[in-house]
């Protein structure tokens, strides 16, 4: 497949060397000559320094014959007329997105991103994803992460194994044995900055980040085999007011009902624009990391706190100080990668990357087959796939031991709305949606696995 990225920043980055590590054909276009050169030199793919949202630099870019076209630039504006021009001119089939302005997004606006006016297939808002990220993660407590899959029949779930988990130390085939009734699935483990995909006999250690796919039915009791017994959040703090903070307090209103929440912003007009649009939240004019104000916002009595500014270091600074006056549990927006390693060790309980979130949010439109979700795991190491199994899938019709392939594993099956634990001799049906955790290097199995044959139309 030949592919167009407008936007070298670390979203098309990232996108193009997923990409390019699939033996696709990536161009990248950026308007910075450094940038551009460097991922040229880094990666296996071609790169053209202009603006996107120019004619002939989409030409240069081979637009001509090009499958599909990701705009991530920095400006919405840029990434619509990409689009546009990449349809009206060069008849790109499929047209991605990333547009960050609220505005456009609004529902009665709706229409607007029709192929006989914007003509965009898939538009991606990373502050709203980030926002319903975050809000998921409260709702479980303790987890580093939480992906829904099949219409939020199944979750994947990320937790810190600690030395009161449990099962720690003991083989995962046990868990069958102590835990029969439990729709669970052990699908990664990272351990010491490896992700591997375990087997039976491998074990839970102290420290490891744990993935599971569970029923969602099931997360109640999942958590407390995981050492996660903490009580759902009935008090949050969130420290920003930009798009993601308001979505956030939005969305948590609407879960919650009864949750008590406040927000602090520093700009008078944006705090006023917040408490007009929110219901129940209290806003509080102020710095978060002034103590005064995490104090009148009753942190030390806070299950959580969540800080989503737009800088790394305030967001940084306000969650420790947050943790320092009594608040329970820290979540903290980072989009700089370099402070990926640094976060847990100053105390910082999750780290929130919004790369991550867009990156899923793009890369379901650009897997082959029946792929119906796609979630990365630590920054593209691995993937958790949802896909839908078709009368002609090399998968249907075989016990999943036969078509066991290292760095891949089945985590559920959801078939005619139930949940089923996947085993050995599990056999694969048509229709069945099959949630599946490959490395990165196993991710092309996948898509062999879901590929629909010509014959089948």
């Amino acid at each position: 497949m030949k592919v167009i990225i407008a936007g070298a920043g670390q979203v098309g980055f990232n996108i193009a060397r997923y990409l390019a590590a699939g033996a696709n054909d990536v161009t990248i276009i950026d308007q910075r000559p450094d940038l551009v050169q460097k991922i040229g030199d880094s990666l296996d793919i071609q790169a053209v320094v202009g603006f996107a949202s120019h004619p002939s630099t989409l030409e240069r870019a081979g637009a001509e014959d090009a499958d599909m076209l990701i705009a991530v630039t920095h400006v919405d504006e840029v990434n619509m007329v990409a689009c546009q021009i990449a349809h009206s001119l060069f008849t790109v089939p499929t047209r991605i997105a990333r547009i960050r302005q609220q505005d456009y997004l609004e529902g009665r606006w709706q229409d607007l991103f029709r192929r006989d006016h914007i003509p965009i297939d898939v538009v991606i808002s990373p502050e709203v994803e980030v926002a319903k990220a975050i809000a998921l993660r409260l709702d479980v407590p303790g987890a580093l992460a939480v992906v829904p899959f099949a219409e939020d029949r199944v979750r994947m779930v990320a937790v810190r194994a600690t030395p009161d988990t449990p099962i720690i130390d003991t083989p995962l085939r046990q868990l069958t044995y102590l835990f029969p009734d439990l729709h669970l699935v052990c699908v990664g483990i990272s351990r010491n900055d490896s992700f591997f995909v375990p087997d039976g006999d491998d074990q839970i250690l102290v420290d490891d980040e744990v993935y599971f796919v569970v029923d969602t039915a099931h997360i109640g009791r999942a958590l407390p085999a995981f050492g996660r017994e903490e009580r759902i959040s009935e008090r949050v703090v969130i420290a920003g007011g930009g798009n993601i903070g308001l979505f956030l307090a939005g969305e948590l209103e609407r879960r919650h009902p009864g949750l008590s929440l406040k927000l602090v912003e520093t700009n008078p007009q944006r705090a006023a624009f917040i408490a007009d649009r929110l219901k129940r939240t209290v806003v509080l004019l102020g710095d978060a990391r002034d103590s005064e104000i995490l104090e009148e916002a009753g942190i030390a009595t806070a299950e959580s706190i969540v800080t989503v500014t737009n800088d790394d270091e305030v967001n940084i600074m306000t969650a420790l100080l947050a943790k320092q006056h009594g608040c329970g549990r820290a979540m903290a927006l980072v989009n700089n990668s370099a402070y990926d390693g640094l976060i847990r060790s100053i105390g910082i309980d999750v780290a929130i990357n919004p790369r991550d979130t867009t990156i899923s949010g793009i890369l379901q439109h650009v897997r082959r087959g029946r792929i119906k979700a796609v979630h990365t795991i630590r920054n593209g190491v691995a993937e958790i796939f949802e896909a839908e199994a078709l009368e002609t899938s090399p998968l249907v019709g075989k016990p999943l031991r036969e078509v066991r392939t290292p760095g891949l594993m089945v985590g559920a099956i959801v078939r005619e709305g139930k949940v089923i634990t996947p085993r050995g001799d599990t056999v694969v049906k048509a229709r069945d949606r099959v949630v599946v955790a490959a490395r990165s290097e196993a991710v092309k199995k996948v898509e062999q696995l879901f590929a629909v044959r010509l014959d089948y139309f």
